[in-house]
């Protein structure tokens, strides 16, 4: 797990909060498409700049890059060696985003960009609820053609906190015992 993707179903799913606990855990950089596409008032990045972006971070040797972002997914996927996908029921994304907005309210998220407010309008809210299913099918399917690209890339599906944090523990244990930092190993030799 050096290069990890991490998507999920709708806003409001967890993927900020769980690529933040796997940049913890693994001491690998995360980085936020929100920060990469919005532009200080909420302006939109043109697509080349955001390509190119990201076309910059997934050169680098290890990376957590979480957000959806379809038009760009492949840009990512390929060079991806993990892909986590986070799935929770509708309701409790609409649930997420609210209680996200009410305790953000006014500020800036650290997983958007700067000049960006936190804000909930119907816009957002008839996007999330007219589009959810139809993302859950468009997921599936870029999962299997993520884990068709080589037979060496891991996806994880989580649908709820109980996964969540046994996949966190997992990785805990695992990359503890077997990973040194390079600094540790250049202090050893």
């Amino acid at each position: 797990m050096k290069r990890i993707m991490v998507i999920g179903v709708s806003a409001g799913a967890g993927k900020s909060t769980l690529a933040r606990e796997i940049s913890s855990t693994l001491g690998i950089d995360v980085y936020h498409l929100d920060c990469l596409y919005w532009r200080p008032g909420w302006v939109e990045s043109p697509i080349e700049e955001f390509r190119s972006a990201q076309q910059e971070i997934i050169a680098k040797d290890k990376w957590i890059i979480e957000g959806n972002y379809g038009s760009t997914f492949m840009v990512r996927s390929e060079r991806a060696d993990t892909m986590v996908y986070i799935e929770f029921p509708l309701y409790v994304c609409f649930y997420r985003v609210v209680k996200r907005w009410l305790t953000n309210l006014g500020k800036n998220r650290p997983d958007m960009a700067d000049g960006c407010p936190e804000k909930l309008d119907w816009k957002f809210i008839k996007f999330i609820a007219t589009t959810y299913h139809e993302r859950k099918k468009t997921m599936e399917d870029r999962l299997k053609t993520f884990q068709a690209l080589d037979s060496g890339k891991q996806v994880f599906i989580l649908r709820n906190n109980k996964q969540i944090r046994a996949f966190l523990k997992a990785i805990k244990e695992k990359y503890e015992h077997t990973n040194f930092s390079e600094e540790n190993v250049n202090k050893n030799s």
